[in-house]
């Protein structure tokens, strides 16, 4: 995510800047602790910085807190952390992981008659359930059956029986991020490659590197129902920034332009130049970037999302999911080793998220 924004930088830099302004990106490892992400927060305020952009840290309350006392905005977050969703300075451009699960559920609908839910045994898997629970409902399923699995294992041999004996000839999905490969080698081993059960997972727990590296068309994940905030990867949506990868980070393989934090990271600054764009000042600061967001500078991000703005009456307004503009997702499936459309355009989580709240 930090290559993608400096050669974001780059590109536009060699364009003209952003309305005629230098963009220069920092960077700070929070090295996945709250201190860290603290600490990196009072950094940004300590530089001055117009905004902290496209970034990923499952830490919000650590870093959110500096950077609302500095009145910094936090653009495009990964949404690792339900403080990006609530915070008043913060500014997502996805829904997160709950809109993720909320969409699976009304993708899952329409192939199983029973869905095992395989989620971390954390406070934020403990949110998961419901938000799957209400998406099957509106389809008329029963609830999901609800597995809980320690975060860092690994094996999961006991969660992937469980979940092959709850599923039936269903569905088993697993929200695991970067244990998703884990548990699905686990169910692998049990001996039920080429069953009737099928298989499933959303956007950050399994994306296309994922796929590229167990195999490709050999995968053990193909035929898999994925849901995304995004486009499939190949979708020609996404040409401009695979363009740009390919001219400002030739030969920097930490920018794979199918990650999804590469994505989302593309996005946000596509948000960021819109908004200064909009603002036509000769200065950039902080509180002007807010000002022309929470104005309601609308970001067309070329079909990648739909329009993005966060006026009051823009956002999903639920308790839980306050600050979420965009509640839509796309159904993927993976075939020949590629994810791919399994549904044409975007499909609208929001009542989901507002029922389950």
């Amino acid at each position: 995510m930090p290559a993608m924004a400096r050669a974001y930088a780059r590109w536009i830099n060699e364009r003209g800047g952003i309305d005629g302004h230098e963009l220069r990106v920092l960077t700070c490892d929070e090295r996945d602790t709250p201190e860290g992400a603290s600490k990196c927060a009072r950094r940004a305020a300590d530089e001055g910085v117009a905004a902290v952009v496209g970034s990923y840290s499952r830490h919000g309350r650590a870093f959110l807190a500096p950077l609302e006392a500095a009145g910094i905005p936090y653009i495009g977050g990964y949404g690792a952390s339900a403080e990006e969703f609530t915070s008043y300075l913060s500014y997502p451009v996805n829904g997160g992981l709950a809109a993720l699960v909320a969409g699976n559920g009304e993708q899952l609908a329409a192939y199983c008659e029973r869905v095992a839910l395989v989620r971390p045994d954390t406070l934020v898997g403990d949110s998961l359930p419901g938000l799957l629970d209400v998406s099957l409902g509106e389809q008329k399923l029963p609830k999901e059956n609800d597995i809980r699995a320690p975060e860092e294992a690994t094996s999961y041999d006991h969660q992937a029986a469980e979940a092959i004996e709850a599923a039936g000839d269903g569905c088993v999905t697993a929200v695991l991020g970067n244990r998703t490969e884990t548990f699905f080698d686990s169910f692998r081993r049990l001996g039920t490659e080429g069953g009737d059960v099928r298989i499933s997972s959303v956007a950050g727990s399994l994306d296309q590197p994922l796929i590229n590296r167990t195999g490709g068309p050999a995968s053990p994940f193909e035929g898999a129902y994925v849901t995304g905030w995004y486009p499939a990867p190949g979708d020609a949506r996404w040409n401009e920034m695979r363009g740009v990868i390919r001219k400002y980070a030739f030969g920097d393989n930490r920018v794979d332009p199918e990650d999804t934090g590469v994505q989302t990271t593309w996005i946000a600054y596509t948000v960021l130049e819109a908004v200064i764009e909009a603002m036509d000042r000769p200065d950039i600061a902080a509180g002007g970037v807010s000002v022309s967001l929470n104005r309601g500078t609308e970001v067309d991000t070329g079909g990648l999302t739909p329009p993005l703005r966060w006026r009051f009456q823009d956002v999903v307004g639920s308790r839980e999911y306050a600050r979420v503009v965009n509640a839509q997702v796309t159904f993927q499936v993976v075939r020949s080793g590629r994810l791919t459309a399994a549904k044409k355009g975007f499909v609208d989580v929001t009542d989901t998220l507002l029922d389950a709240d």
